[in-house]
């Protein structure tokens, strides 16, 4: 049977067929041939060809394996990096856009059957933070590169910044209102005394007699009128309740940011750099189990390098493996949650049946505030040399 020329229709057809993404369980990732339909995808098994890079498989197969797996996880990450840059994304989703280009590796080929145990593995390497949803596997990429690590840091500092800044800016107007009370301060009663010796007299002065007043014919006012002889009166009230509004400002203003505060959100994660802690994980033996240590350096926002106080050994860790340490009463202490956060502290007062202490903020702008009511968990003490 004649070959089909370049230009007749069956040839373009073929061609265009060619071009699109064809189905991926007629592709030889081997051979990186993908074929049009089952008959096609048998023939190409049988060719001798595909019959040699089989053998080479068979020589060596956990290089290729692991080769096609790296490949397939650079190529989806760098995907998550460029195309969704850090945002919250379904894994399928972007499975699919990635599987758009028609050289791309295939997951058959990879150490990974499905989709969703490749999550899984990114998520358990720290790659990206996955979470399981009723529509599905959704993941967000961790970008660790130094400079968006820094621009990220900056961030968080000037938002910082702001916040102490408007905190301090508070705490100066209540100052200059305390001192503006004080200057001021209520008049003293004075007794009304008369001296013996004095010979004045008191004189009462009558006013004049007036004649009679002439009575004016009343007019009748109309709506504008009757509005512009009301306003001077309503404007009177105002200026008094004005005047009792700026009085109790200054409060209004301490009870907002109070209220927002005890409205601020916690945080999942209360690990914090040079905290002491406690190990309760059992798996990791007696050198561990129940050993007080403190944090060397936290990673990935769950997990801390903890470095045991007797031993000396150091073990990574979960945060769900620890727990924190309550000192002595009088001992330094760091604020891990709350509006408070990152707050060095003196410990007054153990509640032990609210399992909650009071303590002294000791740096910060709120230096010398006292607070109570912080439970256990968003407490915990300071590592010390001594």
């Amino acid at each position: 049977m004649p070959k089909h020329g370049f230009l007749t229709p069956k040839a373009i057809g073929n061609r265009i067929k060619a071009k699109g993404l064809q189905k991926l369980k007629f592709y030889c990732q081997m051979c990186q041939k993908q074929c049009r339909d089952e008959n096609g995808f048998k023939c190409h098994t049988m060719s001798e060809s595909h019959q040699r890079q089989l053998l080479l498989f068979a020589d060596n197969s956990d290089s290729y394996l692991d080769q096609f797996s790296l490949e397939f996880k650079d190529e989806y990450v760098g995907l998550l990096k460029r195309r969704f840059n850090g945002r919250r994304v379904n894994a399928n989703h972007a499975y699919q856009e990635y599987i758009a280009d028609r050289d791309h590796v295939h997951m058959n080929s990879t150490q990974w059957e499905t989709l969703t145990e490749f999550v899984k593995w990114l998520g358990r390497e720290g790659i990206v933070k996955a979470d399981e949803t009723e529509k599905g596997w959704y993941v967000t990429y961790i970008d660790r590169d130094p400079e968006a690590i820094a621009r990220a840091e900056k961030k968080n500092k000037m938002a910082a910044t702001d916040e102490e800044r408007q905190e301090k800016l508070l705490l100066e107007q209540i100052e200059r209102a305390k001192a503006r009370n004080t200057d001021s301060g209520p008049s003293a009663s004075t007794v009304l005394q008369r001296e013996e010796d004095s010979e004045e007299k008191i004189v009462f002065a009558m006013p004049k007699s007036v004649g009679p007043k002439k009575v004016e014919p009343a007019v009748k006012k109309n709506a504008l009128q009757e509005e512009a002889s009301l306003k001077p009166a309503k404007s009177f009230s105002k200026s008094k309740s004005s005047s009792e509004k700026k009085r109790s400002a200054i409060e209004e203003l301490m009870a907002e940011n109070e209220a927002g505060k005890k409205r601020k959100k916690k945080k999942d994660s209360w690990l914090a750099k040079g905290i002491v802690v406690k190990i309760v994980a059992k798996e990791l033996g007696k050198d561990f189990y129940k050993s007080k240590g403190f944090i060397e350096e936290v990673f990935d926002t769950y997990g801390a390098k903890v470095k045991v106080i007797k031993t000396g050994k150091r073990v990574k860790l979960d945060q769900s493996h620890l727990e924190t340490v309550i000192p002595q009463v009088g001992r330094k202490v760091l604020i891990l949650n709350g509006a408070y956060e990152g707050s060095q502290a003196t410990l007054d007062k153990l509640n032990v049946e609210e399992f909650t202490v009071n303590v002294t903020i000791s740096s910060g702008v709120c230096k010398g505030r006292s607070v109570t009511g912080i439970p256990y968990e968003d407490v915990s003490k300071l590592h010390t040399n001594d």
